[in-house]
C-alpha cells in the first residue's frame, strides 16, 4: 500500500495561525511529510517559540509575522513566500478567534467586524493570493479550518457561528470556481479540540460534561484528529475531492 502513503515532498505549504495549537500541529506534520513549510501569526514571540520547536525536531520553517485580516500584510506575507520558498502549493486557512457574547443582538459593531475579519476575511485574502500562484503552478490545495459551529448554533458564540458558516460557503464557492484549474478547496469542521484556544470549555468539568453528552464517541478531539484529515486533503490522495466539509466531531452532527 506504499502508493497510499501521504508524501508532500516538493510542495510548499503555508499555515496561517500556525504558531501554536492546531495550526502548529498541522505545520509540523506537513514538514515531517516532506513539505517546505511557512507559518504566519500576529505575535512575533509565538512565532519565535514555534520556530525553536521546529528546529528542536530538525525541521525547517519560515515564520512570518502578519495580520491575516489585513490585505497589505497578507500581500507582504505572500511576497515573502515567493522570495524564500518560490510560491505556494498548499494553503491552510487556520487563523481564527472567538469572543463570547450574551447574544448577537447585544454585540457591538467592532466585535462583529473583528470576528468576521479573523475567521472569514482572512481566508478570503489568503486564498486570493494563493490562487494566483497555484494557477501558475498547475494546481494546488486550499484547506479551511471551520467548526461544527457553522451548522450548529450555539448561544454565546453567535457571531463565530455566522463567520464559520460563511467560511464553509466560501469553501464551496471557491471549489466550483477553481475546479477547472485543478485547485481543490475543502474544509474540516472540528468540534471542541483540546487546545489553549478552547481551554475555557474543556478545563471546566461541568461544561466539559455537558459537551461530552453531545459527542457519541465520548471524548473531545485532539489535535492529531484534525491533522490526519488535513494531511489527507493536502495530499494527492484527495485529488478528486473538492467542495467538501469533513466533520471531526465524534459523531456530534451525525
Amino acid at each position: 500500500m506504499s502508493g497510499m502513503e501521504i508524501d508532500l515532498s516538493g510542495k510548499v505549504a503555508l499555515v496561517t495561525g500556525g504558531s501554536r495549537g492546531i495550526g502548529m500541529a498541522i505545520a509540523m506534520s506537513m514538514a515531517e511529510k516532506g513539505a517546505r513549510v511557512a507559518i504566519s501569526g500576529r505575535k512575533q514571540e509565538n512565532l519565535d517559540r514555534a520556530a525553536a520547536d521546529f528546529k528542536e525536531r530538525d525541521l525547517q520553517v519560515l515564520a512570518v509575522s502578519a495580520n491575516a485580516g489585513q490585505a497589505g500584510q497578507v500581500d507582504s506575507l505572500f511576497s515573502a513566500l515567493d522570495r524564500e520558498l518560490g510560491g505556494v502549493d498548499i494553503l491552510v486557512n487556520n487563523v481564527g478567534t472567538n469572543i463570547l457574547t450574551p447574544s448577537v443582538a447585544e454585540a457591538d459593531e467592532g466585535l462583529f467586524d473583528k470576528l468576521m475579519e479573523t475567521n472569514l476575511k482572512s481566508a478570503f485574502l489568503a486564498s486570493a493570493q494563493a490562487v494566483k500562484r497555484m494557477k501558475k503552478r498547475g494546481g494546488g490545495k486550499i484547506i479551511n479550518i471551520s467548526s461544527i459551529a457553522a451548522r450548529k448554533a450555539a448561544r454565546g458564540m453567535g457571531i463565530y457561528c455566522v463567520a464559520k458558516a460563511g467560511l464553509e460557503m466560501l469553501t464551496k464557492v471557491l471549489a466550483q470556481e477553481l475546479a477547472p484549474d485543478r485547485i481543490n478547496v475543502n474544509a474540516v469542521a472540528p468540534s471542541v479540540v483540546k487546545t489553549r484556544f478552547s481551554q475555557p470549555f474543556w478545563s471546566n468539568e461541568s461544561i466539559l460534561n455537558e459537551i461530552l453528552k453531545t459527542i457519541p464517541m465520548g471524548r473531545i478531539a485532539e489535535t492529531s484528529d484534525v491533522v490526519g484529515a488535513v494531511l489527507f486533503l493536502a495530499s494527492s490522495l484527495s485529488d478528486f475531492i473538492t467542495g467538501e466539509i469533513i466533520n471531526i466531531d465524534g459523531g456530534s452532527l451525525a
